[in-house]
Protein backbone atom coordinates (compact mmCIF):
# COMPACT_ATOMS: atom_id res chain seq x y z
CA UNK A 1 0.00 0.00 0.00
CA UNK A 2 3.09 2.14 -0.32
CA UNK A 3 3.66 2.31 3.55
CA UNK A 4 6.91 3.10 4.74
CA UNK A 5 7.91 1.83 8.53
CA UNK A 6 8.69 5.34 10.68
CA UNK A 7 11.92 5.57 12.62
CA UNK A 8 9.97 6.07 15.49
CA UNK A 9 6.74 5.30 17.10
CA UNK A 10 4.17 8.00 16.04
CA UNK A 11 0.39 8.69 18.21
CA UNK A 12 -1.72 11.51 17.55
CA UNK A 13 -3.94 12.04 20.55
CA UNK A 14 -5.73 15.48 19.67
CA UNK A 15 -9.20 14.74 19.36
CA UNK A 16 -10.77 16.90 16.14
CA UNK A 17 -8.14 19.81 17.05
CA UNK A 18 -4.98 17.50 14.60
CA UNK A 19 -7.94 16.84 11.85
CA UNK A 20 -8.62 20.81 11.92
CA UNK A 21 -5.03 21.47 12.13
CA UNK A 22 -4.94 19.17 8.79
CA UNK A 23 -7.95 20.68 6.91
CA UNK A 24 -6.22 24.19 7.56
CA UNK A 25 -2.54 22.88 6.60
CA UNK A 26 -3.81 21.28 3.60
CA UNK A 27 -3.84 23.42 0.16
CA UNK A 28 -5.75 20.60 -1.91
CA UNK A 29 -9.43 20.02 -0.91
CA UNK A 30 -8.84 17.11 -3.17
CA UNK A 31 -6.35 15.41 -0.29
CA UNK A 32 -9.31 16.73 2.48
CA UNK A 33 -11.70 15.15 1.08
CA UNK A 34 -9.77 11.84 0.65
CA UNK A 35 -8.29 11.46 4.14
CA UNK A 36 -11.37 13.15 6.25
CA UNK A 37 -14.12 11.59 3.76
CA UNK A 38 -12.39 8.79 2.77
CA UNK A 39 -11.97 7.63 6.58
CA UNK A 40 -16.05 8.34 7.41
CA UNK A 41 -17.56 6.86 3.84
CA UNK A 42 -14.79 3.97 3.93
CA UNK A 43 -16.19 2.55 7.39
CA UNK A 44 -20.38 2.73 6.49
CA UNK A 45 -20.49 -0.90 5.31
CA UNK A 46 -19.40 -2.17 8.48
CA UNK A 47 -22.82 -0.47 10.03
CA UNK A 48 -24.68 -3.19 7.34
CA UNK A 49 -22.95 -5.90 9.61
CA UNK A 50 -25.99 -6.59 11.40
CA UNK A 51 -27.22 -8.46 8.16
CA UNK A 52 -24.65 -10.81 8.16
CA UNK A 53 -24.16 -11.07 12.15
CA UNK A 54 -27.54 -10.69 14.11
CA UNK A 55 -26.11 -9.99 17.32
CA UNK A 56 -24.44 -6.77 15.67
CA UNK A 57 -27.74 -5.23 14.85
CA UNK A 58 -28.10 -3.11 18.09
CA UNK A 59 -25.93 0.13 17.94
CA UNK A 60 -24.47 -0.55 21.27
CA UNK A 61 -22.99 -3.87 20.96
CA UNK A 62 -21.70 -3.07 17.11
CA UNK A 63 -19.73 -0.04 17.91
CA UNK A 64 -18.28 -1.72 21.23
CA UNK A 65 -17.11 -4.71 18.88
CA UNK A 66 -16.15 -1.90 16.20
CA UNK A 67 -14.01 0.23 18.22
CA UNK A 68 -12.65 -2.83 20.39
CA UNK A 69 -11.32 -3.47 16.93
CA UNK A 70 -10.23 -0.35 15.38
CA UNK A 71 -8.51 0.45 18.65
CA UNK A 72 -6.40 -2.90 18.18
CA UNK A 73 -5.94 -1.66 14.57
CA UNK A 74 -4.70 1.70 15.51
CA UNK A 75 -2.47 -0.34 17.82
CA UNK A 76 -0.94 -1.94 15.42
CA UNK A 77 -0.39 0.59 13.48
CA UNK A 78 1.67 2.44 16.39
CA UNK A 79 3.63 -0.65 17.51
CA UNK A 80 4.84 -1.71 13.65
CA UNK A 81 5.53 1.74 13.04
CA UNK A 82 3.65 0.98 9.60
CA UNK A 83 1.64 3.86 10.37
CA UNK A 84 0.12 6.68 13.03
CA UNK A 85 -1.90 5.51 16.41
CA UNK A 86 -4.71 8.73 15.53
CA UNK A 87 -7.76 9.08 17.71
CA UNK A 88 -9.03 10.66 14.73
CA UNK A 89 -9.47 8.32 12.75
CA UNK A 90 -10.75 6.30 15.46
CA UNK A 91 -13.93 8.65 16.02
CA UNK A 92 -14.56 9.16 11.91
CA UNK A 93 -14.09 5.62 11.38
CA UNK A 94 -17.03 4.91 14.17
CA UNK A 95 -18.59 8.16 12.76
CA UNK A 96 -18.96 6.16 9.55
CA UNK A 97 -19.85 2.47 10.94
CA UNK A 98 -22.68 4.99 12.68
CA UNK A 99 -24.26 6.27 9.63
CA UNK A 100 -24.06 3.07 7.95
CA UNK A 101 -25.86 1.81 11.14
CA UNK A 102 -28.44 4.54 10.54
CA UNK A 103 -28.52 3.53 6.83
CA UNK A 104 -29.17 -0.05 7.45
CA UNK A 105 -31.81 0.98 9.70
CA UNK A 106 -33.85 3.64 7.19
CA UNK A 107 -33.41 0.43 4.35
CA UNK A 108 -34.92 -1.93 6.95
CA UNK A 109 -37.84 0.51 8.25
CA UNK A 110 -38.51 1.78 4.14
CA UNK A 111 -38.33 -1.29 2.80
CA UNK A 112 -39.96 -3.72 5.27
CA UNK A 113 -42.71 -4.94 3.33
CA UNK A 114 -39.91 -5.88 1.13
CA UNK A 115 -37.56 -7.95 3.44
CA UNK A 116 -40.65 -10.08 5.13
Amino acid sequence: MGRSQYEDNQITVEPVLSTIKFIHNTIELKYIVIIVFGNIIMFMPFGFLGWILPGLKDLKALLYTFVSSIIIVEALQYFTRMGIFEVDDIILNTFGVYLGWLLREFIEKRFKSLLI
